[in-house]
């Protein structure tokens, strides 16, 4: 396969949307770190009974940056990228809430 043809391709949908690929990399791979930490807080909160408010926010934060980043960096995006883009959030945060729910007091 040649891989220059999927750069060219990667980097034209970037020029015709206004998103440049490799920010939305570095801030989709940048922050999966600290949303594992995000969600080690809200599992060590929850099991010793503290709020989980504000690590759940941390970590939906975490989860939604790049994607935020398309939204507000993008331009002419179709509107089927939004639906997947708000399909992410759903599923991510319900997957979130859903590891914090089942991680019982110790």
């Amino acid at each position: 396969m040649d891989w220059y043809l999927i750069q060219d391709w990667v980097l034209g949908l970037g020029h015709e949307y206004g998103v440049n690929p490799v920010t939305f990399a570095i801030i989709y791979f940048g922050g999966l770190p600290f949303l594992v930490l995000s969600m080690a807080w809200v599992i060590r909160n929850r099991k010793h009974n503290r709020p989980v408010h504000f690590p759940l926010l941390s970590a939906g934060g975490f989860w939604i940056s790049a994607y935020l980043y398309v939204v507000i960096a993008g331009e002419n995006i179709p509107l089927w990228v939004y639906g997947i883009l708000v399909m992410f959030a759903v599923v991510g945060g319900w997957k979130i809430l859903q590891l914090a729910s089942s991680h019982s007091k110790a």
